[in-house]
């Protein structure tokens, strides 16, 4: 027994009834390529590229969270995220996708002045990435396939993303194949899948709201930094 309280894995609601508990968060980075252009970057086509968040960074949408701290730009990105629902290790596109239980709209926030730095070292983006807050989930949807569904953020009622998942360079099946050639992957692992273009800062007092057709609605309200 313990002398210190641990905190149990969150848990993300699944339409219907039930919820998902998070094991690992795995984000794809620069999956669409308007987003990685305004980003500077150039489109790698030989192989997507990942960062993680910790399952204590997640908090469900309709949330008020604080302005994280350490930064002056706080951004938004929307993403379609994956459940996966099957044990899953150096699997084909088409086994891979079969494993997909759920599906939901999610938030990578990023602290983007901090990830720019350590961009530039070429050091590691987890002070601009993995923090509490930085992964919003609405719930998930059970039954879901990828297809044209248009992906879209605003704040305050602006838009501000406005893509189509196939615009994704690396399609889910094969994104989740490739990850598996590294992880033996399974129930309670999320993978979020890139970001389209229009990602910007928010401030304290701002509404985030965004959606994918087919998929509850996510949002988010950004309060007064603690």
């Amino acid at each position: 027994m313990t002398e210190f309280p641990v905190p149990a894995l969150p848990q993300i609601p699944v339409q219907g009834g039930g919820s998902y508990p998070v094991r690992r968060i795995f984000c794809v980075g620069r999956n669409y390529a308007a987003h990685a252009a305004e980003m500077g970057a150039a489109v790698d086509r030989e192989a997507p590229f990942y960062f993680t968040k910790s399952p204590f960074a997640v908090v469900l949408s309709g949330a008020s969270v604080p302005y994280a701290p350490g930064t002056q730009n706080l951004h938004h990105e929307m993403e379609l995220a994956l459940a996966l629902g099957a044990p899953l290790f150096r699997a084909t596109p088409t086994a891979a996708e079969a494993a997909i239980w759920a599906a939901g709209c999610a938030l990578d926030m990023t602290r983007r002045d901090l990830q720019n730095v350590f961009k530039d070292k070429r050091l590691s983006w987890d002070l601009g990435k993995d923090f509490e807050n930085s992964a919003v989930f609405a719930p998930l949807t059970r039954g879901f396939r990828v297809g044209h569904q248009r992906i879209q953020l605003s704040v305050n009622g602006t838009l501000r993303q406005d893509s189509h998942l196939d615009d994704m360079i690396w399609p889910v099946g094969e994104l989740l194949a490739h990850l598996s050639q590294y992880y033996h992957l399974g129930p309670g692992d999320l993978v979020l899948t890139g970001t389209p273009a229009g990602v910007g800062p928010v401030v304290a007092g701002d509404e985030i709201t965004g959606g994918i057709d087919g998929l509850a609605p996510i949002s988010l309200r950004i309060a007064a930094a603690e």
